[in-house]
Formats: structure tokens, sequence, C-alpha cells
């Protein structure tokens, strides 16, 4: 079975303290569920796309959102605890990995199965590429210990929102 492991946003802009965008400590704790998921579904063959956020600097988000993650800088990078897996990134410059990318024309090229989507922010980036993903018809699995959102509130309801209204499978990450 071919599947495809999209990581949204695992960036040192919001992992790594200094950043405008800066998520929280806690936040970290989805990395090594996210390694071992990455370690697991390499030798299983899986291809990996690391979504990730770069924006223009006059980009409209940042009415919303102090600017970040922008083009050629340290803060849109995958953080070094990723950085080594294998995978493909693909550039973003909205909450959908899907909106605007290449993503869908790799994914069509691919034919993956099924797709595992983590990262962050599990109520924004996340939940919006699984919303895209789930109206493409590709079954989602979303590991619950491989996502995160510094609002916990925001997090249950995305990924209750997920599971009921997206059809997504939430599970474990197996770390």
């Amino acid at each position: 079975m071919t599947k495809a492991v999209l990581v949204v946003d695992m960036l040192r802009g919001f992992l790594e303290g200094g950043y405008p965008l800066y998520i929280g400590a806690e936040s970290r704790s989805v990395i090594p569920h996210i390694q071992g998921l990455l370690e697991r579904e390499l030798d299983r063959g899986a291809k990996i796309f690391y979504i990730c956020d770069n924006h223009d600097p006059d980009d409209l988000e940042f009415r919303m959102f102090p600017p970040h993650c922008l083009k050629g800088t340290a803060e849109a990078e995958v953080i070094p605890e990723l950085a080594n897996y294998p995978g493909e990134i693909i550039p973003k410059r909205r909450y959908s990995g899907f909106f605007d990318t290449t993503l869908e024309a790799k994914l069509k090229e691919l034919k993956p199965e099924k797709l595992i989507i983590c990262g962050v922010l599990t109520n924004i980036c996340v939940m919006h590429t699984v919303a895209s993903a789930r109206n493409r018809d590709y079954p989602v699995e979303v590991p619950v210990d491989g996502v995160a959102s510094p609002d916990e509130k925001a997090h249950r309801f995305a990924l209750e929102h997920m599971e009921k209204v997206l059809g997504a499978k939430l599970t474990k990450s197996g770390v």
C-alpha cells in the first residue's frame, strides 16, 4: 500500500523560541512521535512531504498574524530534529497544503492509498490540510500524538472536527 506522510509546518519559526509565532515548549512534545512515525513509514516505503509555510514579506496573511516564516529565512526551515529524514519540501502560503502548491500534482503522480497528516497547528494548517485532502477523497489518518496547538480547546475541537465531520481516522503514532 502506497502511503504519503504530510508533515505540516514543523518549522523553526513555530517550534524554536525567539520567533514571532513560537508556539511553546509543550508543542515540541510531538517531535519524538513524528520521528518514530517517519522512521516506521519510510521503512514501509512511504513518501514524505514537508508542507512548509513560506511567505513573501507582503503576504496578506500578515494582516492577521505577525510576519513569520519568510522565504529564505531560518524561520522557514524544517526543524533540525526532522530535517535529515528524506522528503520533499512543498512551500505554501496559506493554511491548506493543497492551496496554490504542487502537492496535488505530486499526489496524483504517486497515487497514495492513504495520507497520514501530522504537525502543527492542529486547529489551523493541519485541519485545513486534512479538509482539503478529504475533499479530494483521500483516506486520512491523523496521529493524535503527532499534532499540537498551544490552544488546548482549539486542539480538541480540531481533532473532533477532523474525525466526526471530515472523516479522518484518529490514530497513535505507535511510539
